[in-house]
């Protein structure tokens, strides 16, 4: 088979990996911690993709608000708490590995872009196994303040740093799919990533409900581009 892409990248949280247990209890951690009322993983689940700040921003608004000077207090225990247990509760999505494999074996440079800070998706996935599969790992902090997704310079640093070519990006946010979108290159939405609506309104170019189906719609969308 002849690859379709050069490079293909990936979203993390709610892409790659169900981290939704993992970041729930890391919420829940912080919102005891001000006394507040605790959330389930179905409400912490679509507070996931803008980055840990935002997501605990989200919580605390969930739960009644929150000053500045608290916000900055809270999201230094959340942080702290987060990266101690950053891996615990997270799983690859079904079919993941089984699709790096396929790419891999066909010369495809697999890359990480995420809101994200970088040393803890790095540490998440050398915890889960799967750091070494990519030969590029960005977070939300890696381009400076002002460059994360939806911004483009992640994507396109991406595709430097995996030596140049073709590009698509897989991930299950608006933020993804416009990051890719604002460096012209095709998007792919996961069905089953942390949806803050339907996924039809990511706009993705083409969405997949199993990673089985990753590599035929890298195909069709090749040869659409």
């Amino acid at each position: 088979m002849t690859r379709a892409f050069d490079i293909v990248g990936f979203d993390l949280d709610g892409t790659l990996l169900d981290t939704s247990v993992t970041l729930t209890r890391a919420v829940n951690y912080t919102l005891a911690q001000a006394g507040r009322p605790l959330l389930d993983v179905d409400e912490v689940r679509p507070m996931i993709g803008g980055g840990a700040k935002r997501m605990l921003e989200k919580a605390l608004t969930e739960s009644g608000g929150c000053d500045p000077a608290q916000m900055r207090r809270l999201y230094h225990v959340l942080l702290d708490y987060y990266g101690e247990n950053v891996s615990e509760g997270s799983v690859p999505f079904p079919g993941l590995t089984d699709a790096l494999d396929r790419l891999q074996a066909d010369g495809v440079r697999l890359a990480i872009v995420t809101n994200k800070f970088e040393s803890f998706a790095r540490k998440l996935l050398d915890e889960v196994g799967l750091l070494d599969r990519f030969v590029a790992v960005i977070g939300g902090d890696t381009m400076g303040k002002g460059n994360a997704k939806p911004s483009a310079a992640p994507i396109r640093e991406m595709i430097v740093r995996a030596g140049g070519g073709s590009a698509a990006f897989v991930g299950d946010s608006i933020y993804d799919t416009l990051a890719a979108k604002n460096a012209g290159i095709p998007s792919i939405a996961v069905s089953f990533g942390f949806l803050l609506g339907t996924v039809e309104e990511l706009e993705a170019d083409a969405v997949i409900d199993h990673y089985d189906e990753l590599i035929p719609t890298l195909d069709r969308l090749s040869a659409r581009v």
